[in-house]
């Protein structure tokens, strides 16, 4: 037998001496040397994830991107002003007029309430910051929060070198990068990294079967609940990680203390955020989590009484508890289907419905499927979202089962729902970047410690031969001189073939003692190194042009570049809602399709009918069906609801300015059918049919009658026909659609042109009032006469017969 005393100590592991007592090593030098390396890696790692990021800042200004950011910036506004408490008693009065909406009972607050946070502190800090300024740089602060949360996940999973590796790709993946530029202050700019840092600490707990770690996730869960709606996505996918557990006979008591907890104190947390309330036990995505914590307590009792009885008595008390469990079960399930089933939509909500059923939203909720981010990605989007890691993810999946432990399960649950949830909306590509991230941190962790392992064993068989061979010279003939260049050769070629016949212990799951992988030969090993790092270039360089060019942008701020190399800025937009806000009285109502309802007041600081927040469908439908019906019809519904004010967005005359391209796509004249849809869901009288021509949606002189006396054509191609001639264009030539429009010259009756922007990109009028009623009243004693009645002669003015009676006596 090894003598126990004389056997070297492992760096970093506690070692037990003579007496039973526990002492702890020191590192050694080369792991502290690892452990510097790993931090500085990180900080590095952080540092490049905030600055790809900031291309938004350089390029343009420190400005709010898109449209849902805007409504979240001025409610940070106010909480700055008003204190934590008003904001959840917010009433704005400026949003879908006449209704109001409650603010705090209708919004996540973790993103408003982080910021201000920041806000406080600073300020306590003599730090003269604007609350815009931290607004615009969440996304980049926490977009190095998310990469450090990955590290430590995957260490979790696999080690410090798969945790460097995933961060390192996070940091810079396009698919998150597009949501956590600086200036997009929405939800996911700081969701993404409160899901990892669930995920890592629901997986730490797992490991380590630690309540410290169970209180941890419980508060990382009640951050994400109050961050996002997509904390569904957590309480669905833990249940199906611990039921796959349990079928897999992976019960533990980490399993418990990871999920337990969990399923109980996460539903009270979610019960005390304002916007989910009880729907976090009454709602059917809910369920999942309830029903998988009695199937695990379950389990725990079979697992029990197995232990703790003798094997005859076991079998019996085991169908005994399955006996008792199925009655139990079959009375919740009944009560259960019971209060499901009295829901249309079986309790589930139509966001829900429309990721569990693609066709449900196109089907049902026409206001869900307009929205462009809500449509299934093209496999294009795949490649310009993850590019590298679309390849190194499927390896990533398959090295994840060599060797399968819970965390390394729990990330293969995690990539494969996450892989169907992008599939049906291409927002949800957010929710699969970590989770390629892993898997691809993985694969190339694994690939660079097989080929570095390779390149490193033949060395090590070069030299150990090369020592062999000048040992066996001098043992020979001493004094004599070393191995002649032909025997060196020999060894390096012993060399080679020894590095094939096995493998190099301690290489990961791939060059595990006893795997069947082999080292590869030092010049293939080279080969394939220069070929992994010249993809990494590439993935480097993709994601920073990705970065720079195409996420950057703020839709508010638009610019291009022209044939002779300038860039053209269009500032439409910010030029139309400063014209609102100093032209338009403080009390006027301005109405729009809802896209722009967020922009409209907290820029212009109007009051609006609708906007994003669509939570009232048929005052989106009103609005849709004032567009659709013809000018006059149209403003009855638009004075019915006090409107003062209407613009529309038109994007077909940045053609003929820039004199390239094909104008601005996303106007309002694109948008149009899904405003028919929507109204015509909630008003019979409008139908979509009458605005295509056999199936095409057409402006050109084919287009029915409806499409062309519809408010939103007038108001969009009010005397834009007048302006072709003038850039050389044909007369009335949308260079949107690409048709010459079919209605070029008509005058507008019911409303009056007030402001026009510099590209014709926003346009504003004026509701015209109601027009008088004739002055001439009704004479009472009037009788129409009939169709062949004889009407009889009236009498001279003169005439005295034509005098009363009493008159000629």
């Amino acid at each position: 037998m090894t003598d126990a005393s004389n056997t070297p100590p492992v760096s970093g592991v506690a070692t037990t001496s003579t007496d039973g007592s526990k002492k702890s090593d020191k590192r050694s030098p080369g792991s502290s040397a690892a452990s510097l390396t790993t931090v500085l890696t990180l900080i590095a790692i952080c540092l490049l994830a905030t600055a790809v990021r900031l291309f938004s800042v350089i390029k343009y200004e420190s400005v709010i991107h898109e449209f849902d950011p805007y409504f979240n910036y001025r409610v940070t506004r106010y909480l700055t002003e008003e204190g934590f408490t008003k904001t959840w008693n917010f009433f704005d009065s400026f949003t879908w007029y006449p209704l109001g909406r409650i603010v705090g009972g209708t919004m996540y607050p973790g993103l408003i309430f982080t910021a201000g946070l920041i806000w406080k502190v600073l300020q306590a800090l003599r730090s003269p910051i604007h609350i815009q300024e931290i607004c615009v740089f969440m996304g980049p602060l926490f977009s190095g929060l998310c990469a450090l949360a990955t590290f430590f996940f995957m260490r979790e999973v696999r080690g410090d070198g798969a945790g460097l590796a995933s961060a390192a790709f996070i940091a810079i993946i396009p698919s998150y990068i597009s949501r956590s530029v600086a200036g997009s202050y929405d939800l996911e700019s700081i969701a993404i990294a409160a899901l990892v840092t669930v995920f890592f600490l629901y997986v730490k707990t797992l490991n380590t079967a630690s309540l410290r770690w169970a209180t941890a996730l419980f508060f990382g869960y009640l951050y994400m609940v109050a961050s996002w709606g997509g904390y569904s996505f957590i309480v669905n996918l833990l249940p199906i990680h611990c039921l796959a557990s349990i079928v897999l006979g992976r019960v533990s008591t980490g399993l418990y203390v990871a999920y337990a907890p969990f399923a109980i104190l996460g539903a009270l947390a979610a019960l005390n955020i304002p916007v989910i309330g009880f729907n976090a036990v009454l709602m059917s995505e809910h369920f999942a989590s309830f029903a998988v914590f009695g199937i695990l307590h379950a389990a725990f009792a079979i697992k029990w009484i197995k232990e703790t009885l003798p094997p005859r008595t076991y079998e019996a008390a085991k169908r005994v508890v399955w006996t008792v469990g199925t009655a139990v079960a079959g009375v919740i399930l009944v009560l259960v289907t019971g209060y499901v089933t009295a829901s249309p939509t079986f309790g589930w909500t139509g966001r829900s419905l429309s990721l569990l059923d693609p066709t449900y939203a196109s089907k049902y909720i026409p206001i869900i499927a307009s929205v462009s981010e809500h449509q299934p990605p093209a496999w294009s989007s795949y490649y310009n979202d993850l590019h590298l890691v679309t390849l190194l993810a499927p390896a990533g999946l398959v090295a994840a089962f060599t060797p399968l432990t819970d965390a390394s399960l729990f990330l293969v649950l995690y990539a494969v729902t996450a892989v169907y949830f992008s599939g049906v909306m291409v927002r949800l590509m957010l929710v699969l970047a970590p989770a390629a991230a892993c898997l691809a941190g993985l694969a190339l962790s694994e690939a660079l410690s097989y080929l570095f392992r390779s390149v490193r064993a033949e060395g090590e068989a070069v030299l150990a031969a090369s020592g062999s061979a000048a040992e066996a010279s001098g043992a020979a003939s001493p004094g004599v001189a070393p191995p002649a260049p032909a025997e060196r050769s020999a060894a390096r070629k012993a060399a080679r073939a020894a590095g094939r016949a096995r493998s190099a212990p301690d290489a990961g799951a791939w060059m595990a003692p006893g795997s069947s992988a082999r080292a590869l030969p030092r010049d293939v090993a080279w080969v394939a190194l220069a070929g992994l790092f010249y993809a990494l270039a590439l993935y480097v360089r993709h994601s920073v042009y990705i970065a720079g060019e195409h996420y950057s942008a703020p839709s508010i701020v638009l610019q291009t570049r022209q044939r002779d190399g300038s860039i053209k800025v269009f500032d439409d937009f910010r030029e139309a809602y400063s014209w609102l806000s100093h032209n338009v009285p403080a009390d006027a109502k301005v109405a729009s399709w809802w896209d722009y309802g967020y922009q409209t007041t907290a820029m212009a600081n109007r009051t609006v009918i609708v906007d994003n927040n669509t939570w009232n469908n048929t005052h989106i439908a009103t609005v849709g069906r004032a567009m659709a019906l013809p000018e006059k019809a149209s403003s009855e519904v638009f004075r019915s609801l006090d409107v003062e004010y209407v613009f529309v967005v038109f994007g077909a005359f940045i053609g003929r300015v820039l004199g390239v391209g094909r104008g601005y796509p996303s106007d309002d004249i694109n948008k149009f059918l899904w405003m028919v849809r929507i109204g015509g869901g909630v008003f019979p009288d409008i139908k979509e049919r009458d605005y295509l021509n056999r199936g095409q949606y057409r402006v050109d002189s084919t287009a029915p009658k409806a499409m062309l006396d519809s408010t939103m054509y007038r108001l969009s191609y009010y005397r834009f026909a007048e302006t072709g001639p003038l850039f050389g264009m044909p007369y009335g030539y949308d260079r949107v659609r690409q048709q010459t429009i079919g209605l070029p010259d008509f005058k507008l009756k019911h409303y009056e042109e007030v402001f026009t922007s510099e590209h014709w990109m926003v346009r504003v009028y004026r509701v015209l009032p109601e027009p008088n009623r004739e002055v001439r009243l009704p004479n009472p004693n009037r009788v129409k006469a009939q169709r062949g009645a004889k009407v009889k002669p009236r009498r001279p003015s003169g005439d005295p017969t034509s005098m009363p009676s009493k008159t000629r006596q």
